[in-house]
């Protein structure tokens, strides 16, 4: 691999690169993921909601995005990122704010949460990822790696963030308080620095829209490694969401103040990060399942830990370390999988089915750690569930078999493709 490539792509994509990391900290996955399982203990306090009733808000919005995510997948292909991403943001922003006008019924929650989900979508990676590809082929895994630190930086500034604002201003108060972040960080930066390249500005690898090679999403859904991807991302997804969504919960249930707790999500947040960029410098240089088969099987022994009433808080930031580095791992995976095995040519649409399940999962999963949490009065049950989840989600990777070579151009190839 060539480092003066290498170093080429960065000299030419970091501001959009940097626009991507803030774009997709401030967006409509991270953020709500990351401080819902705040507002659990005080809505159920002020409304006598269940803690499965409130994940419900969660999981309607994550269905509705990922029904959405190609759609918005479709939308950046045909009228380009900058519109669909800006735009999307803008909308999350205002949409999660009004939760601090929301009257007291469940359905009036639900209701907001619909919303969240039918314009935040396009404020995630669906939309931010396009560009980095188009930005970059040979350190591509490494540069959707830097754009996912967005999630890091968000699972360590939101839960701080969340549980002082709630502490000032109550939960109302905290919602709109988290929105200034898309408002006063995500979105100026992305006005000023956002874009996608121009013909003369792709590196090599990387052909322009018209001439751009790779699968229709007709074909991608004929492929059996398209299902295979998808299967493996919806365990992951099913595993992890509700264990991220509800570890405040899990936290207290052995013993630990909110403060300790907001503690673990930060840990969470820093272990996503370092997952992230070691990933992504590993699987720009070798085989992206092999690298990630034994990353994914860390979270079992993460579930484990996180049983029980007892365990020491140490232990928790090791469980919390496990479990984040692993998601950082998966994250990376859609994305880079997505280009290496159906190409560029609609890369938008296809991506967005491969994040269907990975919303879906996400969506579906902290109601299902909800009411085991309500039936049980422990999340025993689930985490031992979620380790035979990663289990399979990380077998079926392996299963891939080589990247496509007609994708590219043969020269452009990173090695061990």
């Amino acid at each position: 691999m060539s480092q003066n490539a290498d170093a080429s792509e960065f000299r030419r994509g970091w501001p959009v690169l940097l626009a991507s990391l803030l774009g997709v900290a401030c967006g409509a996955s991270p953020i709500p993921f990351n401080s819902i399982g705040f507002f659990m203990g005080p809505l159920n306090a002020e409304f006598g909601w269940s803690f499965r009733d409130i994940s419900l808000g969660v999981t309607i919005f994550g269905i509705t995005a990922s029904l959405l995510a190609p759609v918005y997948g479709a939308m950046a292909d045909r009228f380009g990122v900058r519109p669909v991403a800006l735009l999307s943001l803008l909308a999350f922003a205002l949409s999660f704010a009004a939760f601090a006008l929301m009257p007291p019924s469940l359905t009036s929650f639900y209701l907001l949460w619909l919303v969240v989900g039918l314009v935040g979508i396009g404020s995630t990676p669906v939309t931010w990822s396009r560009a980095v590809n188009l930005w970059f082929f040979k350190s591509r895994g490494l540069a959707l790696g830097i754009m996912l630190l967005g999630t890091s930086l968000a699972a360590i500034v939101v839960p701080v963030l969340t549980v002082w604002a709630i502490e000032n201003y109550g939960w109302r108060g905290a919602y709109p308080t988290l929105s200034l972040l898309p408002l006063l960080v995500g979105l100026p930066v992305a006005y000023l620095l956002f874009r996608e390249p121009r013909d003369d500005e792709r590196p090599r690898g990387v052909a322009s829209v018209g001439k751009a090679v790779g699968l229709t999403l007709a074909q991608a859904l004929r492929d059996r490694r398209f299902w295979t991807i998808w299967l493996s991302i919806a365990c992951v997804a099913i595993a992890y969401g509700g264990a991220h969504l509800h570890m405040p919960e899990i936290v207290k249930m052995h013993g630990f103040a909110p403060e300790r707790a907001a503690g673990i999500m930060q840990m969470v947040g820093v272990s996503i990060l370092a997952g992230r960029l070691i990933t992504g410098f590993l699987i720009d240089r070798f085989w992206a399942p092999m690298i990630c088969f034994p990353i994914l099987l860390l979270p079992a022994i993460a579930m484990w830990l996180l049983m029980g009433t007892g365990t020491a808080y140490d232990a928790m930031l090791l469980a919390a370390f496990l479990l984040g580095f692993a998601a950082g791992a998966e994250s990376d995976l859609i994305a880079y999988l997505a280009s290496r095995y159906f190409g560029m040519a609609n890369y938008g649409k296809i991506y967005g089915m491969l994040y269907m399940p990975f919303g879906l999962g996400s969506a579906i999963s902290p109601a299902l750690y909800g009411m085991v949490r309500d039936r049980t009065g422990s999340y025993d049950a689930i985490l031992f569930a979620a380790m035979g989840f990663f289990a399979v989600g990380a077998l079926l990777l392996l299963t891939l078999g080589r990247y496509p070579e007609n994708h590219v151009a043969a020269d452009a190839l990173p090695q061990g493709a």
